[in-house]
């Protein structure tokens, strides 16, 4: 059989905000995809009308669209030859083929109420047996199995109510290989008779998935590990159509957990230690709750990327920092683990940090600036992109830009006490005079000539450098920590220098 063209689907439902773990499904079926040369397809299951949240769809693609996971077809990104990529609008395609099974002997109507259905789980139940419509119940209930012909088209013909259930072999057993997991074999009396379809025209999830990954002509289907119990049905489904040919290759991805590790990572988690589980923010359309999301707490969509590929996937080599171009060259799913990945938020933090260090300067200007006139204040472009330039290597995030770096703006009315607590003593504000003195006579001013006039000042009053290095940032910036403070001074310049050296003589300790 010729090889087909490699073709990957991330199908969610939009029954609320894309959870973190969901990107990760579809960041590696996008990876995959690359790696291939295939299609990478988004197709949104709202077959359960019930669960449907408005806004969710819009707010999945969005997210998929800022993290730059961008699809080859689908909802948000354009038609293909498989349109349409919404289950709802597809609902006229779903009843022939639940008619074929019906027709070759691989599902039946159930014609049994609510409260049938509930009696005989609680008998069930009370047996101490799995309550579940099988191989062995489906004799005692209202099927098309255990009525007449005559009765099943009767009760079609009045309207009744009813479903199409898969008819699963007794005791058979389903072997398949999943691409991460190995083999898997589970055996037809673990499982039960799903719903396929319903009289009102929906299939349910296991019909309509199978069916259109079939019509859309997917090669793989990568998913989380939540769908491992439903391979087995999806298996025979395809079996007992005919499409065992053309059947998808299946890869289960193991959850992301919580930093603890006990449990998968929910939103719970998030708001319980501070971090978002959500790309956007989302806000409940019913209460009203507002949910963090990574690009409102101000990560970059390339560091969330990162971040995901290296929770579950293993590149073969000790760099962490990869571009989307090198993360599909090495992607591969032998390399992806079958056990689940611990979230960590202070991982996630380094990430930004290293990307924002690696962020065009005027990128960061350009959002600087805007902090710079909110406050009135006037700095030429070159002076706030040198300030950039220093502070970037400080900070987590764009929004640190201004309090990271407001001293190289507004002169310092306060400084850290503790610092001055510890090492500001009688010779400091003579230290800082003489700093001043030789400043005044050096005939240009950058961070050399202000380092000189430093070390000048510490040898003529005979103070060690580790004793007086942080009194000189605190009194230059207000604060005990930041860029090479030599720099910042060259960049204050000459005279705002000297009036901050000034200030600091006439007010600490008066």
């Amino acid at each position: 059989m010729t090889e087909r063209r490699v073709r990957v689907r991330f199908a969610p439902s939009p029954t609320g905000p894309l959870h973190i773990g969901g990107v990760r499904t579809a960041l590696y079926n996008y990876l995959f995809a690359k790696k291939h040369g295939g299609d990478f397809i988004i197709r949104i299951e709202d077959t359960d009308q019930t669960r449907f949240v408005p806004g969710a769809e819009a707010y999945i693609i969005e997210s998929l669209k800022w993290l730059g996971i961008e699809a080859n077809e689908g909802i948000g990104f354009g038609d293909g030859p498989h349109a349409p990529y919404r289950q709802s609008e597809r609902k006229s395609m779903y009843k022939q083929y639940a008619m074929q099974l019906i027709e070759n002997g691989h599902a039946y109507y159930a014609f049994d109420t609510p409260e049938e259905l509930e009696s005989m789980r609680e008998q069930l139940k009370a047996s101490n047996v799995d309550a579940k419509y099988d191989p062995i119940t489906r004799s005692a209930m209202k099927n098309s199995l255990t009525l007449s012909e005559d009765e099943v088209n009767e009760r079609l013909a009045s309207g009744q109510p009813y479903v199409i259930r898969f008819k699963l072999p007794r005791k058979e057993e389903v072997k398949f290989y999943d691409e991460i997991r190995g083999w898997v074999n589970v055996n037809t009396g673990q499982m039960d008779d799903k719903v396929l379809y319903k009289s009102d025209g929906m299939p349910t999830y296991h019909l309509a998935n199978v069916v259109d990954d079939y019509l859309m002509q997917t090669t793989h289907v990568i998913r989380g590990e939540e769908w491992l119990p439903s391979a087995p049905l999806h298996i025979l489904l395809y079996k007992a159509l005919g499409w065992e040919e053309v059947m998808p290759k299946f890869a289960h991805l193991p959850l992301l957990l919580k930093p603890e590790g006990n449990g998968k990572l929910s939103k719970r988690d998030g708001d319980r230690l501070g971090f978002p589980v959500f790309p956007l923010q989302w806000t409940d359309p019913i209460s009203g709750e507002v949910s963090s999301g990574y690009r409102e707490s101000g990560y970059l969509p390339e560091a969330v990327v990162n971040l995901l590929a290296l929770l579950g996937w293993n590149p073969g080599n000790n760099i962490e920092l990869m571009t989307k171009a090198q993360m599909i060259e090495l992607f591969s799913l032998d390399r992806v683990s079958k056990h689940g990945a611990k979230f960590d938020q202070n991982k996630a933090r380094w990430f930004n940090q290293q990307y924002i260090r690696h962020t065009d300067t005027q990128q960061l200007a350009t959002a600087l600036s805007k902090e710079v006139e909110a406050r009135d204040l006037a700095f030429t472009p070159e002076y706030i992109a040198k300030a950039c330039d220093l502070i970037k290597e400080k900070i987590t995030f764009i929004k640190d830009l201004w309090p990271m770096g407001a001293y190289f703006f507004v002169a310092p009315q306060t400084y850290d006490q503790a610092v001055l607590a510890k090492r500001w003593n009688e010779k400091s504000p003579l230290v800082l005079q003489s700093i001043i003195q030789n400043i005044q006579t050096e005939t240009t001013f950058t961070a050399a000539s202000m380092e000189n006039a430093y070390t000048k000042a510490l040898v003529s009053h005979d103070v060690a450098p580790k004793d007086f290095l942080q009194v000189l940032r605190v009194v230059l910036t207000g604060v005990a920590g930041g860029p090479p403070l030599f720099e910042a001074a060259s960049l204050f310049g000459k005279e705002e220098t000297i009036k901050r050296l000034q200030y600091a003589i006439e007010t600490i300790n008066k």
